[in-house]
């Protein structure tokens, strides 16, 4: 046996142990954020904190129960059907009511699952506005992306898109999903949920590219700069504050003493000695008066 056999074993054994605390701190801390804190914050807030979740849930079934008939089917269309070949105010006008119409080839109720999961999540986390305003941003991002691929056409790259893309129906709040996943595990510092999400995303374009994979592609890298540009405003307060309480702070300026001369003692000035009163008509110390 070599010398330096068992030395390497221990190493080896080291190296193992502190990969597996880092991954049980790491799955710790990301449960404490993804689930533990959002809980704590849900039983605060009650079933009020889970407004958009509900709504987003409901409105999924509820337009997908009214594509169910050829008129319901026209109707949703009409108002969130969004194409690239649409005019882009009119596609803007849609984009809002597309986030819950689900798409057509696509199992909605294994989507509502993910839907309110990630609306719960998001608003109890990070409030309902900024919940809402993630939601559309990467939504939009992915419909405005494929005009911008459609302009540049088939090729350069496999970045452009054939012409007949643009009669493609996109709908759908899977992006909005992705998106908000996304921008969760980079704010709340969950490095599991985010390669997870990505890398299903990846994984999906690769394997089966179409439309909707580049989109939640699009939506993923929207979703990094949101929460980029999230944590920079926070770093900026933050900042000053610590610059100023790491200087050294100097101390106050020592003033002179001034000193004053101390005054001299005056000296005790003798009393005058008593003067005896002469009585009018008598001697000085008598009590009666001879004439």
């Amino acid at each position: 046996m070599r010398p330096g056999g068992p030395r390497v074993r221990q190493r080896g054994r080291d190296l193992v142990t502190r990969l597996a605390l880092f991954v049980v701190r790491t799955l710790r801390g990301e449960w404490h954020a993804m689930v533990v804190d959002p809980v704590r914050l849900l039983l605060r807030r009650g079933l009020s904190g889970l407004l958009l979740a509900f709504v987003a849930a409901f409105g999924v079934i509820f337009f997908h129960a009214v594509a169910q008939h050829p008129r319901g089917e026209t109707a949703v269309r009409l108002v969130g059907g969004v194409q690239a070949d649409l005019p882009l105010w009119l596609a803007l006008a849609r984009t809002p009511v597309s986030l819950y119409v689900p798409a057509l080839d696509l199992p909605v109720w294994a989507g509502i699952t993910q839907l309110f999961l990630a609306f719960a999540l998001a608003e109890v986390t990070l409030g309902r506005a900024r919940t809402l305003y993630i939601s559309y941003v990467t939504t939009l991002a992915g419909t405005l992306t494929v005009r911008v691929m459609l302009a540049v056409g088939p090729g350069h790259g496999g970045i452009g898109l054939p012409p007949e893309i643009g009669h493609v129906l996109d709908t759908g709040p899977s992006a909005a999903v992705v998106g908000l996943f996304t921008y969760l595990s980079v704010v709340r510092r969950a490095p599991v949920v985010f390669f997870l999400t990505g890398g299903s995303m990846v994984a999906e374009s690769v394997v089966k590219p179409n439309l909707a994979g580049r989109e939640h592609l699009i939506a993923v890298a929207a979703a990094l700069v949101l929460a980029v540009l999230h944590e920079r405003p926070w770093r900026r307060l933050r900042l000053p504050r610590r610059a100023r309480a790491a200087r050294p702070v100097a101390p106050p300026p020592v003033r002179p003493a001034v000193v004053y001369p101390e005054p001299v003692p005056r000296r005790a000035e003798p009393e005058p000695a008593l003067r005896r009163e002469r009585v009018p008509g008598g001697c000085a110390g008598s009590g009666t008066g001879e004439r």
